[in-house]
C-alpha cells in the first residue's frame, strides 16, 4: 500500500513543504508570535520528522507528545482553535503551491484534525 508520504513525493516533498510552510507561518500575524523565541532550524527539523511519521514514512516517532509540546503555548500564549486553523490553512496553501492535489491535502487536513484536541490540550 502506498503511503501518503510516498504519494506526496517523500523526503524531498516534505522538506520543501516544511521550509515553505514556516516561511508563511513566520509572517502570519495570527500565529508568528508563537515562534518568537524558537530555534527555527531545530523546529523545522522536528516538523520534518513528525510529518514523515504522520504521513506514513517511518514507523515510529520519538519526539514529545502533542500535549506536552504544546502545553506552554496553550497556557502561556493562549493557543486556540483560531491559531490551529491558521496553521492548517498555511499548510494547505503550501501544499497547493507545491502541486499537491486536493485529495491528498484532504488527507493531510484529516491528520491535522485528528491531533487538534491533543495540540490544544483538551
Amino acid at each position: 500500500m502506498t503511503t501518503l508520504y510516498e504519494k506526496i513525493g517523500g523526503a524531498p516533498a516534505v522538506d520543501a513543504a516544511v521550509e515553505k510552510f514556516y516561511d508563511k507561518v513566520l509572517v502570519d500575524e495570527r500565529i508568528k508570535h508563537f515562534f518568537v523565541n524558537t530555534d527555527m532550524a531545530k523546529q523545522r527539523q522536528h516538523q520534518k520528522t513528525f510529518l514523515t511519521y504522520a504521513f506514513g514514512g517511518q514507523p515510529g516517532y520519538n519526539g514529545r507528545g502533542m500535549r506536552e509540546a504544546h502545553k506552554p503555548l496553550v497556557e502561556k500564549l493562549g493557543l486556540t482553535d483560531v491559531h490551529f486553523d491558521a496553521v492548517v490553512e498555511n499548510l494547505a496553501t503550501t501544499l497547493t503551491e507545491l502541486g499537491v492535489g486536493p485529495d491528498l491535502i484532504g488527507e493531510v487536513a484529516g491528520i491535522a484534525e485528528s491531533i487538534r484536541d491533543d495540540v490544544l490540550c483538551r
